[in-house]
């Protein structure tokens, strides 16, 4: 191998390591268990102009807003007013945010001579950012502003000084605000520890090579996705799917050997509801698909996504507008990745497993600690079935597609920081997915609150059940129910301000898998829940 490409592949090895340091430092020293235990959070780097190049463990569709988010940034200040110790903040979907207002991205310019090279950037989940209810994620939300505070690609640091009035009003408008700054310096931090890998990479290298690398892992990208799109059926397909609201959503994808086309128009205008999602995370959804089809690995940057096109349509739930809600726009976005999925799934079905819970089923649970009295808020993910395969049968409790290296809150730390007991955690095996392989078991979880506590929820796949492939029948539904003390059930799928006193207790299930071929004694069921 010449000595140039030895050296080039050092430093494309670089970016990644930095990117992992990143996500490192970030999970040991945020201050909120949402992302130092549920991990919920994305690293990467870019180069000089948002282009991204390698990222760290967390959720993979995280990974997929921060390029986004510096090319917002470049657009909005222009390349040449930033400069070397700047550090810029965002959460808004209509500057860079692509996700709620719950999800902070920072970003830094890494310089070396004087030249811009590259960013370090990270998005993690805070906990409380305002807005009108606990946790910030209230599904009665007509109107972003009710979301919490937004925060439009701001200067966080200017020359390494931090802007004290924006981080004054940020704490002014957590309910938590010693763990949002916490988070917020823990983010920084870690930006800061990969800019010096990736400043030291160019200073040891030479900016020559630095360059070179970047260009040549660029290509690289693009030449795999090529080639595993290469390996796909060429062919237009179609898919309409109804969704547990009665809305039917629709996409076609168009394959080619030099092009992925994904076509959302037509779909269902924007809401006045906090179901709706920015154009950005549509594309993300779809570049999540693309990535699965083309090229499963972990190698990923921006030509690996070179030969996709998304079309969206403004004004609509993927392409939402002004100040449209967004607070539940992973279950949007995962439920488009979902029917892209079953797209594919029908043409393709010996590659992809069946449908999986598809659900974040994210739950928040708020309230005062009945030792401390300190508040808290619980932000916590589900896991669920997922699809079984040709080949074998679904896994059990695990998380979604979209999230990746993310982990519940463990027993102790939900007893022991929010003083609620954990009934139980066991599998859920109702209305697993039937067929040659079945589907993976869901999960059923109890909460018992010992003092009064507010909860807010989305569940998706509530009524629809998880579809199963090539003749296999359908898995399970997700629900958050609430037992009263005097015995009634209370079933929710989008529920927020929901009150639950002591005495009451919470109980999840979420969905198992779908099967995957049919049974050699006859035809599996098909439907939904009351068909």
């Amino acid at each position: 191998m010449p000595r140039d490409l030895i050296t080039q592949t050092v430093i494309q090895a670089g970016f990644s390591a930095a990117a992992d340091e990143m996500f490192s430092m970030l999970r040991k020293t945020a201050m909120s268990p949402i992302i130092h235990e549920v991990l919920d959070v994305g690293t990467g780097i870019t180069n000089a102009e948002g282009q991204l190049l390698g990222s760290g463990a967390g959720i993979p569709t995280f990974v997929g807003v921060l390029d986004k988010a510096v090319k917002r940034i470049l657009e909005l200040h222009g390349p040449d007013s930033i400069a070397d110790g700047d550090v810029f903040i965002t959460n808004d979907p209509n500057y860079g945010g692509v996700t709620h207002l719950s999800d902070i991205v920072i970003a830094l310019p890494v310089f070396s001579e004087g030249k811009r090279i590259a960013w370090t950037a990270s998005i993690a989940h805070w906990s409380d950012v305002g807005g009108m209810t606990p946790g910030s994620m209230s599904t009665r939300a007509v109107e972003i502003f009710q979301e919490g505070l937004r925060i439009p690609a701001v200067r966080l640091f200017a020359e390494d000084r931090p802007v004290e009035s924006v981080m004054d009003i940020i704490a002014a408008n957590s309910r938590l605000p010693e763990f949002t700054v916490g988070d917020l310096w823990a983010q920084v931090a870690a930006s800061r520890r990969a800019a010096r890998r990736i400043r030291s990479l160019a200073e040891t290298y030479g900016l020559a090579a630095f360059d070179s690398a970047v260009e040549r892992l660029l290509k690289e990208g693009r030449r795999r996705a090529l080639a595993g799109l290469k390996r796909l059926p060429n062919g237009r397909y179609e898919i309409e799917l109804e969704q547990d609201d009665g809305d039917v959503w629709r996409a076609q994808i168009d394959v080619s050997d030099s092009r992925f086309l994904v076509d959302l128009r037509g779909n269902p205008v924007q809401k006045r509801s906090p179901y709706n999602t920015s154009r950005d995370g549509a594309v993300i959804s779809a570049q999540m698909m693309f990535k699965a089809v083309t090229d499963p690995e972990l190698y990923a940057n921006e030509g690996s996504f070179a030969p996709l096109e998304v079309l969206t349509e403004p004004g609509t739930i993927f392409h939402a507008l002004g100040n449209a809600p967004h607070g539940y726009y992973f279950e949007t976005r995962i439920r488009l990745v979902d029917m892209l999925w079953k797209c594919l799934a029908e043409i393709i079905p010996e590659r992809l497993p069946a449908g999986h819970f598809a659900s974040i089923c994210g739950t928040v649970i708020a309230g005062r600690h009945p030792d401390t009295e300190r508040n808290f808020t619980m932000v916590e993910p589900q896991m669920g079935g997922w699809g079984a395969t040709s080949a074998r049968n679904g896994l059990d409790c695990m998380f979604s597609s979209s999230h990746g290296d993310t982990y519940n809150c463990p027993a102790e730390i939900c007893e022991a920081r929010y003083g609620i007991e954990v009934g139980w955690k066991r599998l859920n095996l109702a209305d697993k997915g039937q067929g040659r392989h079945s589907g993976g078991a869901g999960l059923s979880t109890c909460y018992r609150p010992r003092s009064r506590v507010v909860v807010a929820a989305g569940y998706s796949h509530s009524r629809k059940r998880v579809w199963g492939s090539n003749g296999g029948g359908p898995g399970g539904t997700n629900s958050l129910s609430v037992k009263r003390r005097n015995g009634h059930l209370e079933r929710h799928a989008f529920v927020s301000d929901l009150e639950v006193d002591l005495g009451d207790e919470i109980i999840i299930e979420t969905a198992t898998g779908g099967g995957w071929g049919q049974k050699a004694s006859g035809t599996a069921e098909m439907g939904d829940l009351g068909e």
